[in-house]
């Protein structure tokens, strides 16, 4: 067929660089003269480009090449051997994310002294953009002294910066049973022991921390006690007070992350509010604003704010003033909020539809968050049935990732940030079909 042939011509220059990602392509009817078939024919060609991730329509504005480096995550593909839904990474975002961002960068150009956005920072950022991210963490965190806030390139950089800048080689810390996959990579960097610890409704026991705390030397305890990742689980007041007191009484460093405590509306206090003298905080925007924008943050006690500079200075020196300045704006003009309501909304969707597609399965979710956990049926092990999706074209996380140690439970994370309705639906379909299948034929039995 004649499209077939275009979009495969079209496909083979945007892969070798002849055509740049970037490039705006013709209109549809300029496109169908220039090559002397029909405006169907054109369409057909346009929309194979655009569900094989190649092209993307912007409103008002035409089509453009994507880079095909990056993956799109959206759309469902028709052809075999390429991958229909990506349900492992949670990259939310919207439509109109690319207008925002275009707006941003319109008065980014406008801005006084651009030139000094092209210079070295300070390592832990600019004070008046640590006092941007100070005032609007302080709304749920409590206080925050922008002189112990430090700007990292993302929160992944900022645990890696704990790893590396505060913990010594051998340290152990103790950590939930599931955890965050970055965690487990960041602590590989630094050859550090891990401590599972058993949790009780999804979050740490104080109770179980505690004996092995009498037991061995822990030196750090590392928690998501607002919207665990992956389980969503809020932790409650009780049990953080109860945590603070262990970690007193042991000496504990704790590390909070709080990638995705935007989510809950009205989250109990913070570690950092319970314990600033020995909480370190991370947290960052791209699970607000976007993955590509890599600004996170640090705050930590002031007696390890030297460390926390070296390291920075070690890793990355400071973070682009160019993503600084626009995201700082974004915060204090008030739009950041705008894209937390945005994306616990779409949270809801999703969650929604988790519950109407797989119904009668247990999961384990935060209603706002973008990802669930699935539990499978017993005895039912979740690797035959990753492999039986992936062959469907739906790529989806076992629960080994997120893991300490062995035992893993028989589990899919199903990540949907930025996944439309249509996509989103079709691989929800397809999952409770692979796994009531497992579950009546036994395929998948351990």
């Amino acid at each position: 067929m004649i499209y077939l042939k275009l979009a495969e011509k079209l496909i083979s220059q945007i892969r070798s660089g002849e055509i740049a990602p970037g490039t705006q392509l013709p209109t549809h009817r300029a496109f169908a003269e220039s090559h002397g078939i029909a405006l169907a024919t054109a369409s057909r060609t346009y929309k194979m480009l655009k569900q094989r991730g190649f092209i993307i329509g912007e409103t008002g504005r035409g089509m453009f090449v994507r880079d095909p480096e990056i993956p799109m995550t959206l759309g469902i593909e028709h052809l075999e051997g390429e991958p229909h839904v990506d349900l492992v990474f949670n990259m939310p975002c919207a439509p109109e994310d690319g207008d925002i961002l275009r707006s941003g960068l319109r008065w980014l150009a406008k801005k006084g002294d651009l030139n000094g956005a092209l210079k070295y920072q300070p390592h832990g950022g600019v004070l008046s953009e640590r006092k941007v991210f100070a005032s609007y963490l302080s709304e749920r965190l409590g206080v925050i002294d922008p002189d112990h806030l430090f700007i990292t390139s993302g929160a992944q950089h900022g645990l890696s910066i704990v790893t590396l800048g505060l913990l010594a080689r051998g340290d152990t810390v103790a950590t939930d049973k599931l955890t965050y996959p970055g965690f487990l990579a960041a602590v590989g960097l630094r050859d550090l022991m891990l401590q599972n610890v058993p949790s009780r409704d999804g979050c740490m026991d104080p109770e179980a921390l505690a004996r092995i705390c009498a037991q061995k030397r822990i030196q750090a305890v590392y928690l998501i006690p607002t919207v665990h990742n992956p389980l969503g689980s809020v932790m409650g007041e009780a049990a953080r007070h109860a945590i603070v007191k262990v970690a007193r009484r042991h000496g504990l460093l704790i590390i909070e992350d709080g990638a995705y405590d935007f989510l809950e509306t009205d989250p109990p206090p913070s570690f950092l509010e319970l314990a600033p003298e020995r909480t370190v905080y991370v947290g960052g925007i791209s699970k607000i604003l976007a993955t590509g924008l890599r600004v996170g943050y640090i705050v930590a006690p002031p007696d390890l704010g030297s460390l926390i500079t070296m390291t920075i200075r070690a890793t990355t020196w400071n973070t682009p003033a160019i993503l600084t300045s626009l995201v700082t704006h974004w915060i204090a003009d008030g739009l950041i909020q705008d894209f937390e309501t945005t994306r616990r909304n779409a949270g809801m969707k999703g969650q929604a539809m988790c519950g109407e597609v797989l119904h009668g399965y247990k999961m384990s979710a935060h209603p706002n968050a973008s990802f669930t956990w699935l539990w499978l049926p017993d005895r039912k092990r979740a690797e035959p049935i990753v492999a039986q999706l992936a062959d469907l074209g739906i790529a989806v996380s076992s629960a080994e990732p997120y893991t300490i140690g062995h035992g893993a439970p028989n589990a899919l994370r199903l990540a949907f940030g930025g996944i439309g309705d249509e996509v989103f639906q079709f691989g929800l379909e397809k999952i409770r079909a692979v796994v009531e299948n497992a579950a009546n034929c036994g395929g998948a039995s351990g």
